[in-house]
């Protein structure tokens, strides 16, 4: 992606909204971008009950999305890296990732920010991370769109236009994650 094109931000207000955050350990340099630019969103639209959960890579995302989708989460942003290599490997944890947290979010009616960058090299993956320099800041921007879709589905219940949740499970603790934002 571009980044050209992209719709200008509108300020949301998310108050009230639980959001899971689940974030991949490759390329620390990246993720630690990523992080700070869904951080900075959560802040700015007043989102105060988010949780963000570590885990090894980009494949492992979907599991810890869903889990977070079926525990009343409002919204879950997936954050990760993945960089081109010299063998297929990048092009069946790009593809798993994708398949699995938009599965996610189709079965279980929970927006899902995608923010797993899929770039050929380290250099395009710092210039998407919102680092001093980037020229984009894909935490922010994925974060922020799945607050806006999270916004968009309350008000649409609040109206009766659509039904409360499909596929979700009751909420559970969040006891045992790594660290709340």
């Amino acid at each position: 992606m571009s980044g050209k094109g992209s719709p200008t931000a509108q300020s949301i207000r998310a108050e009230g909204l639980r959001v899971g955050v689940v974030a991949a350990s490759w390329h620390e340099r990246v993720m630690n971008g990523l992080l700070d630019g869904a951080q900075r969103a959560l802040a700015d639209a007043d989102v105060v009950d988010a949780v963000v959960v570590r885990v090894a890579g980009s494949f492992e995302l979907s599991v810890v999305a869903a889990h977070l989708a079926r525990s009343g989460y409002d919204a879950v942003v997936a954050l990760g890296a993945v960089i081109r290599g010299g063998t297929p490997h990048f092009d069946y944890v790009c593809q798993s990732a994708t398949a699995g947290l938009t599965q996610v979010s189709v079965d279980t009616g929970v927006p899902v920010g995608f923010g797993v960058l899929t770039c050929d090299t380290d250099e395009q993956a710092l210039d998407r991370a919102g680092l001093p320099g980037s020229s984009e800041d894909r935490g922010y921007e994925v974060t922020h769109a799945a607050l806006a879709t999270a916004v968009t589905l309350r008000d649409l219940r609040a109206a009766g236009q659509v039904a409360p949740t499909f596929g979700a499970a009751p909420a559970v603790s969040a006891a045992g994650f790594s660290q709340s934002v």
